[in-house]
């Protein structure tokens, strides 16, 4: 098993922190934005098929926000540059996806969501995280691998299995710390970016 410790990424420092968030129902017009913004490619990569707008709108709609889980990463204009799918499948078991817009890659934000999703599964009970990706995807075959998930390919497709560890009350406490911090961040840039918008307006006027 498993057992990543908290904060999971190395990156994730007092000095260079990335929050990352639990999205809520008032968030799914910024989870839809985010996949339309996905090109052709993107969109194959993360769904492991084509998947036009109409696919990406129904897959928004069906997101089950009590039977899994949504984490996402927000810039200072509240626009969600990464995002990460943990469904749950079965009792004990949940399955995972991510991705990340264009401008955004390059920073690890993909492998970050990964690190939270695995430890807010631990937190919801999972005991094993599947992947299905497509062996072309390099970016997701490259996070799986560094976890030391099981990986069977076949016929162009990967199934990615990794088993975790119970989640300690250290880390629980230290996950929910780091959860309302993210959700200050957030409501922070809210506040500070209807601000800008009023004084635009004033401007304006």
């Amino acid at each position: 098993m498993t057992d990543l410790q908290f904060p999971p990424n190395p990156l994730n420092t007092l000095l260079d922190w990335v929050p990352v968030r639990s999205l809520a129902e008032a968030d799914r017009p910024a989870m839809e934005q985010h996949l339309l913004a996905l090109s052709e490619q993107d969109r194959y990569l993360r769904f492991g098929q084509a998947a036009g707008d109409e696919q990406i709108r129904h897959y928004v709609a069906g997101i089950s926000l009590r039977e899994g889980e949504v984490l996402g990463i927000f810039n200072r204009k509240l626009e969600l540059l990464g995002m990460s799918h943990l469904a749950d499948l079965e009792p004990g078991q949940a399955e995972f996806g991510v991705s990340v817009i264009p401008k955004a890659r390059g920073r690890g934000f993909g492998q970050l969501l990964f690190d939270h999703a695995c430890l807010h599964a631990r937190a919801r009970g999972v005991a094993e995280l599947v992947i299905h990706t497509l062996t072309e995807n390099a970016a997701m075959m490259a996070i799986t691998h560094r976890a030391g998930a099981t990986i069977v390919r076949e016929s162009g497709e990967a199934t990615a299995r990794l088993a975790l560890a119970p989640l300690n009350l250290g880390d629980r406490w230290l996950a929910q710390l780091d959860d309302q911090v993210a959700e200050i961040d957030f409501r922070w840039k809210a506040g500070r970016l209807k601000v800008q918008e009023m004084l635009a307006t004033l401007e304006a006027d």
